[in-house]
């Protein structure tokens, strides 16, 4: 069975999307359109802007997000999934992909919470970090001890790497506590907040409000998602789940492990960069995995 991903933030590059608005009528025609609904002109920022340019969050939610869609539509009938899964923001991608949402519908609710998300960024001094090599249980156990404030895990990416999330001062109270635990390396990720934690709370109010206006349909194929790490295709758990995904974790390997378990042994990421790809690999190194970017 084949299985689709799709990236998040922090994949980005200059020049994302390019040649494939000038090579393919139908992907020219979303970046158009996503022009129009979006308010500024997103693809020139995307085809001509640096990388400073891409990093902010306004700007490189929508821009991933675009891309991944207008490659997995450009397939036309090659596009063919199974399963679909997004990493964070790729969850987006993803549900767009299997027909749960429009792609209009989706680019808003990217851009509302885009912009919800660096509101709360801006609000408490906040970052992340990666920790390698590490049981989850241990990094679990050390946020848990920190007093400096609020840390959590929030990226359960592949085993032996997980991404957490808080405060500046928790954070690197946690970083401390993780290399003297026996970690190869805990430090910061130059990201613009806490994303999945307890301080994206205020991004989380305004972005279920934007979530239970948009319309929601049965997904073509189940859509594996993040909160849960279980396939689901019913629409109103579909919105439970992307709302709840903000303060809450990724749990990207549990999601993986449960897709192969459930038959797919193919995965393609669809979008810019291969970071998934190598994260799958780390899970199970005997599936096929490929990608399209």
């Amino acid at each position: 069975m084949k299985a689709y991903i799709f990236p998040g933030q922090g994949s980005q590059f200059p020049g994302m999307g390019r040649e494939l608005y000038e090579t393919n009528s139908e992907a020219k025609a979303l970046f158009d359109k996503a022009n129009e609904v979006l308010g500024f002109n997103i693809t020139d920022i995307m085809f001509n802007g640096t990388e400073e340019d891409l990093k902010q969050t306004k700007v490189t939610q929508p821009a991933v997000f675009l891309y991944s869609v207008a490659l997995a539509l450009s397939m036309g009938d090659d596009f063919k999934p199974d399963m679909t899964a997004g990493h964070s923001l790729g969850e987006f991608s993803a549900l767009v992909a299997a027909g749960a949402l429009s792609f209009e519908e989706g680019l808003k609710l990217v851009a509302t919470r885009a912009s919800a998300m660096q509101k709360a960024c801006e609000a408490t001094p906040s970052t992340m970090a990666a920790v390698l090599k590490l049981s989850d249980e241990t990094v679990e156990e050390i946020c848990a001890s920190v007093k400096e404030g609020i840390v959590v895990a929030a990226n359960y990416n592949c085993p032996g790497q997980v991404v957490i999330s808080g405060e500046e001062a928790a954070v690197d109270a946690a970083c401390e506590k993780m290399m003297a635990a026996g970690a190869k390396r805990a430090a910061r990720l130059k990201v613009g907040g806490a994303f999945h934690s307890p301080l994206m709370e205020p991004a989380r109010v305004e972005l279920a409000e934007a979530i239970e206006k948009a319309v929601f349909n049965k997904p073509k194929c189940p859509v594996y998602q993040n909160v849960t790490a279980q396939a689901e295709t019913d629409p109103e758990i579909i919105k439970a789940n992307l709302v709840a995904q903000l303060t809450a974790p990724v749990r990207w390997t549990q999601s993986i492990m449960n897709m192969i378990n459930d038959g797919a042994d193919s995965f393609t990421e669809v979008g810019p960069g291969n970071a998934l790809q190598g994260m799958v690999k780390r899970i199970n190194d005997t599936v096929e995995v490929n990608g399209v970017k």
